[in-house]
């Protein structure tokens, strides 16, 4: 029987020209054989850092991804991009560094990938902005691509009670107020991490691994995970081995990033109440993919059918260690059963209904069935209204009998997160008042610097979170579910939209049934504050920053930088 024919690379190089000689020199200089030359060349994409705990392993897990490539007959190449902890790079720039480093990975990783041609990568995710960073990239790319999740880190306890980094957030905040004591803050601090990863909550990173999976880009039934356990190491090699197979078969993102996988990914957020973040991560990641798909609203009608099936801290008393033990991602598809479209592919080369075929619910009272959910939702509502011509974000959660489906109250409008938290504690924020904060979205912000998320602590430390709604074009920790929160309002206010008109004592009405925003000031009366106001001028920032503001995009758009030459592919 005939050998099979060797399928070209687009590593393949002439030897003759001068780059393929160039390259070679190079090659050989770092040992690789004339044999390795021919074969696949496959890019380890590592955001591993001394930095912060959430990438602290990534090394270790790229060393077992690369030992596979090379028993699968390809060559890996470890490339290193910036690894954005929100907790660690939010100190400077106002805390701008944040969403603005999720784009910066992307366009790092083309430098090396497109620079050099390679053939296929496999993507090392860990916190909030690496796992929708590696999925635009791959999108953008359309190369063969696997993601492995870099998996949770294991929480701690003090005095016997649970302790996680959320919990030191909160705490963080209270303290400020007066209603939780240093030392006891300090021996949190010391406590709630145990081990590296992600944090150890249903917050974005989790949220967006549980993403990555249904979406079809992980192997199935690898997400959530403990961090470096032998279940994380496992897929890990077993990635590596799958992605010298995706690129001898040819399967690329655009195969797999469809618009039924979006509807998998979005009914997956759903079901577990995750983080609103994962809506512009979505919509940026089809934005970079070429399909005309608006995931605002997709999630808006899905919102309306899908139940909440799983409830994990912040959302309810779960532990992510008990999700995961229950089944993880691959149980809750199947929990989810006719709501997915079975025919979507993977990267593993099935689709998601033969990879949720033989999955076991092991615990349905973690992952409940469709016919006994945690509640019927939504978890997340998309709002539209005179306040919010484009959409606002309003995470609901679990039912609650605090949480108002309607809010009409009078605004208190602050400009920047830091004049509402001093408000707070001065007692100018008062129960009924809907408060306003903004200057803190993609451009204003920039880069939705703040977080808001220290406003709502705030509230929360002062009693008001039940009784005072909070709107701002900011975004929130996916952690958060405090009181009636409505974040990412578009347009923002400073680019001209009616958030930035907005004055105190105005009217404000939130109503979830009818999934409106409202401002009860008439067009006439705002076109005079537009003309008395002029044109919004945010604060000046400089270095990446800068560039950011002036190229990112609406949230429409994914939040994403400007491209001038989209793929334009039809969903």
């Amino acid at each position: 029987m005939p050998a099979p024919v060797r399928q070209p690379l687009r590593s393949d190089l002439d030897p003759l020209s001068v780059r393929g000689a160039a390259r070679r020199a190079h090659w050989k200089a770092m040992g690789l054989s004339d044999a390795d030359l021919d074969k696949p060349k496959i890019a380890v994409v590592n955001s591993s850092s001394e930095l912060a705990i959430c990438f602290r392993h990534l090394d270790g897990v790229a060393a077992v991804v690369k030992e596979a490539i090379w028993a699968a007959g390809g060559v890996p190449f470890e490339i290193r991009t910036t690894a954005p902890s929100d907790f660690l790079v939010g100190v400077g720039g106002g805390g701008g560094y944040i969403l603005a480093a999720r784009d910066l990975i992307v366009n790092d990783i083309e430098i090396a990938v497109e620079g050099a041609q390679l053939d296929g990568m496999v993507c090392l995710s860990s916190c909030d902005k690496t796992p929708p960073a590696h999925l635009m990239a791959a999108a953008r790319f359309d190369i063969p691509t696997i993601l492995v999740m870099g998996g949770y880190q294991a929480s701690g306890e003090v005095d016997g009670e649970h302790v996680d980094i959320e919990d030191v957030f909160r705490g963080a905040v209270h303290a400020s107020f007066g209603q939780l004591e240093p030392c006891r803050l300090r021996t949190m601090c010391d406590n709630a991490i145990r081990g590296p990863g992600v944090c150890a909550g249903m917050a974005t990173a989790n949220s967006m691994h549980v993403v990555c999976e249904a979406l079809g880009m992980t192997l199935p039934g690898v997400t959530p995970v403990r961090a470096n356990s032998p279940k994380m190491l496992d897929a890990a090699r077993r990635s590596g081995h799958r992605i010298v197979e995706l690129v001898a078969e040819g399967v690329r993102p655009s195969a797999i990033l469809t618009s039924g996988a979006f509807a998998n990914a979005a009914a997956a957020v759903l079901a577990v109440s995750g983080s609103i973040n994962c809506v512009k991560h979505l919509q940026a990641v089809a934005v970079e993919a070429g399909l005309d798909l608006d995931v605002y609203a997709l999630f808006d009608e899905l919102s309306r059918r899908v139940p909440i099936l799983s409830a994990v801290r912040p959302n309810g008393d779960d532990t992510i260690e008990a999700f995961e033990d229950a089944g993880g991602t691959r149980a809750l598809l199947r929990q989810l059963g006719p709501l997915v479209d079975a025919e979507a592919l993977t990267v593993s080369g099935r689709t998601v209904g033969e990879n949720v075929e033989g999955a076991v619910v092991t615990d349905d009272r973690v992952i409940r069935p469709l016919d006994a959910p945690f509640a019927e939702g939504p978890s997340i509502v998309i709002l539209r209204g005179s306040l919010a011509p484009d959409s606002a974000i309003l995470k609901l959660g679990l039912p609650n009998a605090s949480r108002p489906r309607r809010f009409v109250g009078e605004a208190l409008v602050y400009e920047e997160g830091a004049q509402a938290v001093a408000a707070i504690r001065g007692g100018e924020v008062r129960q009924g008042h809907v408060l306003v904060v903004r200057g803190m979205g993609l451009k204003g912000g920039p880069a939705m610097a703040g977080p808001a998320s220290m406003v709502l602590f705030a509230l929360d430390a002062a009693g008001l979170a039940e009784g005072v709604a909070f709107v701002t074009d900011g975004s929130l920790s996916g952690l958060c579910l405090k009181g009636l929160t409505v974040a990412e309002v578009s347009p923002e206010g400073a680019v001209g939209g009616p958030l930035g008109l907005v004055c105190s004592g105005d009217t404000i009405t939130i109503d979830v049934e009818t999934r409106t925003l409202d401002l009860d000031v008439s067009e006439a009366v705002l076109a005079e504050r537009a003309a008395s106001r002029g044109e919004a001028a945010p604060p000046q920032v400089g270095g990446y920053l800068s560039i950011y503001r002036r190229t990112v995009q609406p949230m429409s758009k994914g939040a994403v930088l400007v491209d001038e030459q989209p793929r334009g592919r039809v969903a």
